[in-house]
């Protein structure tokens, strides 16, 4: 026994100073889910190491917390699936964003009749309430161990450490054990209420040349209560999924003719596209920016003095033209970079704010692509500012206010900010001096505060380059995507030779921010769609009203109000089928069309027409230029639909 200081974390309180060897002894595990001393995570039940006086608790709800009771869940299923099919070999078994999965190789991927039976045994091990048990041994050690058992995949990634290297392992009862540096619950009885959401194929290590595995997704938490909320966004998220509406709407389409990850826009798609480009360019101009346009296929040799061959060169594709390496292009900055050099550079001439929404190729695996959300082929809104070293934090500040009015006018209120930095365990990944990445994190930070913006650190997260702000958007059902990105570049500026001159009339280096507000196109599509499920604000509608004559005797008038409508800039069609009026009025609400308008005899000769709005009903009666007024002032203001 000795005397531990603890401190408060969470919901988990307990006495200043106690005496004890285990937090499991004072602690309420139903908050608590592991401890934490200095960076080092250690499991409840285990005996704090000598050497350490003060420790803390992760609690169950915190992001780490989540992540500890997700792996422990992972454990439990795993220990299910090798008692109902032992021959199936191991893989590994992470918690991840939203819940955790296994990977098993199996002769047959499992079915969702076998999800059904493995849940089942889930609950019978829970039942049985089987203890976690955690042994530290040397690599040797656990390579016979899992020699022993069969389990070829654990070998393998043993093999990856050195002999003498001390590796730690998780028994479930005695029957089960996996290669894991913890920690985990106390035991299987804390893993009540979970769910096996869906099976998929994975390759091991993410590899096409190596064997097909079978993963199995699930999410788990503390209470029958949580499991349900979170079921019930799972459904809602499948009815907002872009892939379906986006077939749906008629907005976009994937054609294996056409290629994997290639997306193909169709018209309804490529206009929400031009409504979000034409913003784009808008607000750009009014802050400065010069447009460019650079061509999708350069010389590799560019690439190479970029340094993207050195450290990006499994994603990019190249080829061969007139006996010289080409490539299509996976950034922008070297046409951005050839455009700056083109001509002598004065401070009188920064910051240079250049601009381009670029398409850009990366040779993303088959495995990884999911609609437009993860693609081969997308468009950057880019930016690259060359600015002075006096310039650099209004610049940054600059980029992060705009991407808050993007946020705003698209209608995504809440946000998450990370500031991406360097593993500082892996610097020979990175270009640069320690001295450069210092200073870069510490301009970025500076920003940050300057906006009273908090932040989460990312270490390991930045690019080869520098550090970088990410601003990820907060969608309808608490979701979290990707958007805007400022990168600090210290490396691009030296092996380009760029330069500019002082005003004292010396040459120097500019510093050179890379920027994009919404990220790619697509990406950001994709979330738009699933935030408003398809129901776009009327200013982003690629059709804001459709004409629904009752009978032909109507059509013509529809006819000649939608050209009157299109002649004031608003997006109209009619529905020339010859379907009964409730079944137009079914299929303009499938299309999401904000404002369906019923054309009717009483309706042509009060030169009008009834009115319906999405999420508002039936207004009745309104004359054409009410309507177009009306309609004009929602488009003017950037009106937001209410998003539930």
């Amino acid at each position: 026994m000795r005397s531990i200081t603890v401190r408060e974390h969470g919901k988990v309180s307990l006495e200043r100073s106690c005496t004890f060897t285990t937090l499991a002894e004072k602690v309420d595990e139903k908050d608590a889910v592991a401890c934490r001393a200095g960076e080092e995570l250690f499991d409840l039940y285990l005996e704090i190491p000598e050497g350490i006086d003060e420790v803390g608790f992760v609690s169950y709800g915190t992001p780490e917390g989540m992540e500890v009771f997700w792996h422990s869940a992972a454990h439990l299923l795993a220990t299910a699936v090798k008692r109902l099919f032992p021959q199936a070999q191991l893989g590994i078994g992470p918690a991840i964003s939203d819940g955790f999965y296994y990977d098993f190789l199996v002769d047959e991927p499992f079915t969702e009749e076998d999800l059904v039976a493995i849940e089942a045994e889930m609950k019978k091990i829970v039942s049985e309430d089987v203890p976690f048990r955690r042994e530290e041994l040397s690599q040797k050690d656990v390579v016979e161990l899992f020699k022993e058992r069969g389990e070829q995949l654990k070998v393998e990634l043993l093999a990856e450490m050195g002999p003498d290297e001390r590796v730690s392992v998780y028994y479930l009862g005695d029957e089960f054990v996996d290669l894991c540096r913890g920690p985990h619950l106390s035991s299987s009885g804390q893993l009540k209420h979970f769910k096996l959401l869906s099976v998929a194929g994975a390759y091991w290590k993410g590899d096409e040349r190596n064997p097909m595995l079978s993963r199995i997704y699930g999410i788990a938490f503390r209470s029958a209560r949580e499991l349900e909320s979170h079921l019930e966004k799972l459904e809602e998220a499948k009815r907002r999924d872009h892939r379906v509406l986006g077939q749906r709407l008629g907005l976009f389409m994937f054609s294996e003719e056409a290629g994997a990850g290639l997306a193909l826009w169709k018209p309804k798609g490529a206009m929400l596209r031009y409504l979000i480009e034409q913003y784009w360019y808008e607000k750009h101009l009014e802050k400065g920016y010069q447009l460019l346009k650079t061509p999708h296929i350069l010389r590799g040799e560019l690439f190479h003095t970029s340094g993207h061959f050195q450290f990006y060169r499994e994603n990019m594709y190249t080829m061969d033209v007139d006996e010289q390496e080409y490539v299509l292009r996976p950034m922008n900055c070297p046409g951005h970079i050839i455009i700056y050099q083109s001509e002598v550079r004065s401070y009188r001439n920064l910051p240079l704010r250049l601009a381009e929404l670029g398409t850009v190729y990366r040779n993303e695996r088959s495995g990884t692509l999911r609609g437009l959300l993860r693609v081969r082929g997308f468009t950057i809104d880019d930016a690259h500012i060359f600015c002075t070293k006096e310039q650099l934090l209004d610049e940054v500040r600059g980029v992060v206010e705009l991407a808050l009015i993007f946020f705003k006018d698209f209608g995504f209120p809440d946000y998450r900010v990370e500031l991406s930095v360097r593993d500082p365990n892996q610097v020979d990944k990175y270009a640069g001096s320690d001295e450069m990445w210092q200073v870069a994190e510490a301009s970025l930070v500076e920003v940050l505060d300057q906006l009273g913006m908090e932040y989460t650190r990312m270490e390991g997260e930045a690019v080869f380059y520098g550090p970088k702000i990410d601003i990820k958007l907060m969608d309808c059902l608490g979701r979290l995507w990707q958007a805007t990105t400022v990168q600090f570049d210290f490396n691009l500026g030296p092996r380009f030779g760029m330069e500019y001159v002082a005003s004292d009339g010396t040459r120097k280096a500019p510093y050179i921010v890379h920027r994009a507000i919404l990220g790619s196109m697509e990406r950001f599509i994709g979330s738009l769609i699933e935030h408003y499920g398809g129901d776009f604000p009327l200013w982003l509608s690629p059709v804001q009203a459709r004409l629904l004559p009752i009978t032909d005797q109507q059509l013509d008038y529809s006819r000649q109000v939608a050209g009157r409508m299109e002649n004031e800039g608003l997006r109209v069609e009619v529905d020339e089928s010859s379907d009964r009026l409730g079944a137009k009025v079914r299929d303009g609400e499938m299309l999401k069309v904000p404002y369906l308008l019923v054309v009717g005899k009483k309706e042509v000769e009060g030169d009008g027409v009834s009115v319906r709005v999405r999420g508002a009903g039936d207004l009745g009666f309104m004359s054409v230029d009410e309507l177009v007024a009306r309609m004009q002032r929602e488009v003017e203001e950037k009106a937001l639909p209410t998003v539930s």
